[in-house]
């Protein structure tokens, strides 16, 4: 019983914070503009905490410390993410896809509209990887690593195409980005994706079973393989008519924008297929 519990205990604590630690970023973000500073101000001062408490127990081997490292880094990439909805942090390009553009031209043009908040990504990773180098607990450092792995080959996955966007949570603000998304039965990136972050979970999975496991990688290892599994699932909904945005429906209330009609391939409002002339 006891073991049941060591294993099954991070489980639900990744899972919990997955769902509500989303969706109080869909709620903040929905809020109206004169909270805007407020929940900056919260929300950096949450990273000041997070940071903190990643310096604290990055030489603990405790399974709480695995817990406390786990969830702040959830706390840093919530930030980042907020930042993302409200539109301060994306990129340089703020307007649809060009009518016409090729291959290339079309990465050049998704890349400029996300790059700032890829490049902040980066930083903060290659940051938390560097405060945790060599420590006993470098669980948040993994955590951010594959929050940001997982996010990238989502992204990469909606540029190649997929039947399914998920995106009727976006804020109006980013609705452009919609037009870079395309609709295709499937790409042959998405199976190599799926494969390796599933292979990466299970991985986790052993080390953290492993008779010589500190008690931090067991609790830790075990939130970041169920967080693991939550990104191979993330892919799955852009294949498989789920809409996944039921689940936070009680953060995003009646705002979310009409989804593509992806089902019939018919193009959305914003799919690529549609989109007008942008400079």
């Amino acid at each position: 019983m006891s073991n049941l519990i060591t294993y099954a205990l991070p489980v639900l604590a990744a899972l919990l914070l997955w769902w509500f630690s989303t969706g109080l970023i869909l709620w903040l973000v929905r809020l109206p503009a004169w909270h805007r500073p407020l929940v900056l101000v919260g929300a950096t001062g949450l990273v000041v905490i997070a940071l903190a408490v990643i310096v604290r127990t990055a030489g603990e081997t405790d399974a709480a410390s695995g817990y406390h490292a786990f969830a702040a880094a959830l706390a840093i990439w919530g930030w980042h993410e907020l930042t993302f909805l409200l539109g301060l942090v994306t990129g340089p390009r703020k307007s649809v896809l060009s009518v016409g553009a090729g291959r290339w031209r079309r990465f050049a043009q998704a890349s400029a509209a996300i790059a700032y908040h890829e490049a902040a990504l980066a930083v903060t990773a290659a940051g938390l990887l560097a405060l945790t180098w060599g420590a006993d607990n470098q669980i948040a450092a993994l955590t951010f690593l594959a929050l940001w792995v997982t996010r990238l080959s989502a992204k990469l996955n909606l540029f190649l195409g997929v039947p399914h966007f998920g995106d009727e949570l976006m804020p109006v603000h980013l609705e452009h980005l919609r037009s870079y998304f395309a609709v295709r039965p499937i790409n042959l990136l998405f199976p190599l994706s799926v494969t390796a972050i599933t292979a990466a979970a299970a991985l986790l999975v052993a080390r953290a079973l492993h008779p010589g496991a500190l008690p931090v990688e067991v609790s830790g290892l075990f939130c970041l393989a169920a967080l693991l599994v939550l990104g191979a699932l993330e892919h799955w909904f852009m294949v498989l008519p789920v809409r996944d945005a039921a689940l936070w429906r009680w953060a995003a209330g009646r705002t979310a924008l009409p989804a593509a009609d992806t089902a019939s391939g018919e193009p959305g409002p914003f799919d690529a297929r549609s989109a007008p002339e942008s400079g």
